[in-house]
């Protein structure tokens, strides 16, 4: 005599080898790669592409700084720049009042008016 569980699970196993496989009408590999491929392409031209803009104008903006520069640090200080070395630049805040800051803090070059 064989025990209940024993049928139980070899009628589950032949129920499960005799389910042949459904395919999906119109379905393909092209029609799940399509649609992720597109999903993509706009993460590039809504994220990643104005990322890299934003960081190569804000290293022209570094390159271009020059001694008299009127400057905004991303602190929101507003100073004058009166020194510019390798990394760093010498930015002049008030009467006697020098601070030397990373290139990199700096934000906004003010236009002269």
């Amino acid at each position: 005599m064989r025990s209940p569980i024993l049928n139980m699970l070899q009628t589950i196993l032949a129920q499960a080898q005799s389910a042949a496989p459904q395919s999906v009408p119109g379905g393909g590999i092209g029609s799940f790669f399509v649609p992720l491929i597109f999903i993509f392409v706009i993460m590039y031209f809504v994220m990643i592409r104005p990322q890299k803009k934003r960081q190569q104008q804000q290293q022209n903006l570094i390159s271009s700084l020059k001694t008299g520069d009127r400057v905004v640090t991303n602190g929101g200080i507003h100073g004058l720049i009166s020194n510019v070395k390798e990394n760093t630049v010498l930015v002049k805040v008030a009467d006697n009042v020098k601070i030397e800051m990373e290139k990199s803090a700096i934000t906004n070059v003010l236009k002269e008016s």
